[in-house]
């Protein structure tokens, strides 16, 4: 009769395990994904970007330091491998999409391009829905950070070596009043 309470206790333990362990690779396996799903856009952006950078040279002539920030910022994103400092390189590039964007305003042909046009609405996009997947990530991050520190799940996370994950920041000069200028 021992015998069996012990077995039936033991089985009872296992499959709480792993049913937690289940929770738990779930949780961390959505963060990956999550990150894998912006990367996939930022890879297309990333492949837009020369086609706008050199449809912008042809216009903008006085602009060098603006198309040099958007040349600069992708460059540093190909140098990096990933993790923090990716996010940090996509805030720089998005703030400097955003500057390229409004001193396109000057430039009345370059906004009558319809390749700019095009190239603009594309990266918009992009940028929308790069947005839209950092807020999933944010999320799944979440989910995980709280799946590894509730109780008793806590005590397997730590036996698996799970660490809490950081979620995506913005830079914070993103946080800033945009100063728009207008010229006279």
């Amino acid at each position: 009769m021992t015998m069996l309470i012990a077995i039936g206790l033991a089985v009872v333990a296992l499959i709480f395990f792993l049913m937690v362990y289940n929770g738990l690779v779930t949780l961390k396996n959505n963060v990956a994904r999550a990150w894998s799903n912006i990367d996939v856009l930022l890879k297309q952006r990333f492949d837009e970007l020369p086609k706008l950078v050199a449809l912008c040279e042809r216009y903008m002539k006085h602009e060098r330091e603006t198309l040099e920030a958007v040349i600069n910022a992708r460059s540093r994103i190909s140098q990096i491998g990933g993790g923090e400092e990716t996010g940090e390189a996509e805030n720089m590039l998005s703030g400097a999409l955003k500057t390229l964007f409004s001193v396109s305003e000057n430039y009345p042909e370059l906004k009558a391009d319809a390749n700019f046009m095009q190239l603009q609405s594309r990266i918009s996009t992009l940028e929308n829905e790069i947005a839209d997947r950092r807020e999933f990530y944010n999320d799944s991050v979440n989910l995980y950070n709280i799946g590894i520190e509730k109780m008793p799940d806590a005590f397997i996370a730590k036996f698996l070596n799970y660490a809490p994950k950081r979620m995506w920041k913005i830079n914070p000069a993103h946080r800033e009043d945009v100063k728009i200028k207008f010229s006279s």
